[in-house]
């Protein structure tokens, strides 16, 4: 499974973000749980996964607080 791009997150909307924060805290608790009761059988790297996932979310929200815009990749001088 390949981490996320954050091209991706810029594309949800904010209602889509938000529900997406709450699945993604939802989805980290879960796997604490399991790692806890010792039913996630070495697979740690979904901790890394999830949580890189939040952190772009995270990000894009915050973005859109701050109502920073991204600079286009196809920019043209003239």
């Amino acid at each position: 499974m390949a981490l996320p791009k954050i091209e991706e997150v810029r594309k949800l909307n904010d209602e889509e973000l938000a529900e997406e924060i709450l699945a993604t805290k939802r989805k980290l608790f879960d796997l604490r749980f399991q790692q806890a009761t010792r039913q996630l059988d070495n697979k740690t790297h979904l901790f890394k996964h999830t949580r890189h996932r939040m952190a772009q979310l995270l990000t894009v929200e915050r973005e859109r607080q701050l109502n920073i815009n991204q600079p286009s990749s196809t920019t043209e001088e003239a």
